[in-house]
């Protein structure tokens, strides 16, 4: 459900805006977060704050501190801003998350002249409750700079070098590699040729193990995180060999590839498809309708969709994707999703003014990029099961899949470790400049179910201390993720088990449990909830529910 995450996304993998190091976080490799503004309509008169009572925010809509001028590329419309305050911001996000925001009621209300900035007051707009297994309910709450926001959303890019980072070890000596990466970037030209599993030992100098000043932290924060094309930095990479070597490499503008590696594995009891999908990006469809084409073409006798890196982003997306793998028999009539607002909103959806239906099974594509057409017939493989590859960057739109495939009876074996548990979905509102993140509904499948909020789980899966386990379990084996062998290799540990279960044909695991993983994607807290379409997306003009 949405994500980057990213948060995105989770993401955040989820949990913030674009980020860069602190001395705090950089033991963690994680992100910190950034803000800014904007708005329109005429300015209003801020009342005095009372606890409990709001003001519609439409009355303080588009009202800014610092307005844009000019021409929204994505629109081509001038920008709605006006002049405004800061508190008129505050005031708009108040009384925007408190109409809109799932769990309204456990927020606590607070004045908005006490916060300095637009992002500290948008942080404590958020429930404080924990899922059962004691990990905060709401860990998707985020922002985006618009304009970084809704360039990633409708292009799939962003500033980086197409290597996606993955912390191993958070404390000293510290360990991050590269997970994938983005091909025809460079990350992959052959000045740099990194693969999966690679890891960086320095970046311009500076030691990632142990580095520990503010200063180390800024140039390695500068180095693997670039906040723009054309930043030219120095890594010491260590293969997995244990061979080291110099690269150097200027970030670029990188487009996300969400398909990547489709194939096909022959077996003695008949093909096995497999695919790379890691973004629900409104670029990612054109790219599911040829893999699937192939896919059917090659009459596969079952699949494998390794998501264990895909934050989320369209539900419409995630629609298709579940018709595509069990057809036209099986979702006929069916609900994929059905979305539930807070109480509030009970029958009409309270950002389109519609009223609220279930998301069906898509059959026919949406037409979200150039080269597929709205109403093209989307092919099938037509599979009462599925397996999908998943890890802790399993998210939102992905999870979707999951629960939308399960609500329609079909059979989803999960390979892997628990996902990250994001049955919520948001519709990404700009206000002065900044894309704000705000859960607004849940999703249920055709049998009403969508209580994952501790994520999907392996049967074998370790529980917690607690004796409870982390999620909902499903058919299946925990394997850690394998940083020896390239995704979409036979040999890579969970396509390996995937293969085996599916050879074995008696449900046993291969190899014991691994645990629960606890690596995190380096690049975007909600990842990738935050890599995900803009709503409304430009392009359709018709806004979009994220997941």
């Amino acid at each position: 459900m949405i994500g980057c995450t990213h948060k995105a996304s989770e993401f955040k993998q989820g949990q913030a805006t674009m980020r860069s190091l602190t001395t705090t976080l950089l033991v963690a490799l994680a992100l910190t977060g950034c803000s800014s503004g904007g708005g329109g309509g005429s300015p209003q008169l801020a009342p005095a704050w009372q606890s409990g009572v709001f003001q519609p925010a439409a009355n303080f809509t588009n009202q800014c501190a610092k307005p844009r001028s000019g021409t929204d590329p994505i629109t081509n419309t001038p920008y709605p801003d006006r002049a405004g305050t800061l508190l008129d911001e505050k005031n708009w996000l108040r009384s925007w998350n408190n109409d809109l925001y799932l769990w309204y009621g456990e927020v606590v209300d607070q004045n908005p002249a006490n916060y300095a900035t637009t992002q500290a007051y948008f942080d404590v707009l958020a429930t404080t409750a924990v899922t059962p297994s004691g990990a905060p309910k709401d860990k998707f709450h985020f922002t985006y700079d618009t304009a970084t926001w809704e360039a990633l959303a409708l292009t799939g890019s962003q500033a980086g070098y197409g290597a996606q980072w993955i912390i191993l070890s958070r404390s000293p000596p510290r360990s991050l590699v590269v997970a994938y990466t983005e091909p025809n970037s460079p990350a992959t030209a052959p000045t740099a040729d990194l693969q999966r599993g690679e890891a960086v030992i320095t970046v311009d100098g500076v030691s990632l193990p142990n580095a520990n000043t503010q200063a180390e932290i800024d140039m390695l924060n500068a180095g693997l995180f670039p906040s723009a094309a054309g930043q030219a930095h120095t890594f010491m990479i260590q293969a997995l060999g244990g061979v080291t070597r110099t690269i150097n490499m200027t970030s670029a503008n990188i487009a996300t590839a969400s398909v990547q590696n489709t194939r096909t594995i022959a077996t003695a009891n008949g093909t096995v498809g497999y695919l790379l999908f890691n973004d629900h990006l409104a670029t990612a469809e054109l790219a599911l309708f040829n893999a699937f084409t192939a896919l059917q073409a090659a009459n596969v006798a079952d699949l494998v969709i390794d998501i264990r890196y895909n934050g989320g982003g369209y539900l419409d997306i995630a629609s298709e994707v579940g018709y595509m793998v069990a057809g036209a028999t099986r979702t006929n009539g069916k609900t994929f999703e059905l979305t539930q607002f807070n109480s509030k909103h009970p029958t009409i959806d309270p950002v389109t003014n519609t009223a609220i239906t279930p998301t069906p099974f898509y059959s026919l594509s949406l037409g979200f990029a150039p080269g597929l057409g709205p109403n093209q017939p989307l092919p099938a493989v037509n599979l009462a099961r599925v397996f999908v590859l998943t890890g802790p960057d399993t998210c939102s739109a992905s999870e979707a899949v999951i629960n939308g495939l399960r609500g329609a009876g079909v059979e989803v074996i999960q390979i892997g470790s628990t996902t990250c548990g994001k049955p919520y979905g948001f519709y990404p509102q700009d206000n002065c400049g900044t894309t704000y993140f705000s859960i607004q509904f849940r999703g249920v499948n055709a049998l009403n179910f969508g209580d994952y909020t501790d994520g999907f789980s392996p049967q074998n899966t370790v529980a917690v201390a607690s004796g409870t386990p982390v999620g909902v379990l499903l058919p299946g084996c925990s394997v850690g993720d394998d940083f020896n062998h390239q995704l979409g290799d036979p040999a890579e540990a969970r396509l390996a088990e995937a293969l085996a279960y599916r050879q074995a044909g008696t449900g046993v695991c291969a190899s014991p449990p691994t645990g629960i993983s606890k690596l995190l994607r380096a690049q975007s807290g909600a990842a990738m909830e935050a890599r995900l379409p803009a709503s409304p997306l430009r392009a359709l003009m018709l806004p979009r529910p994220l997941h």
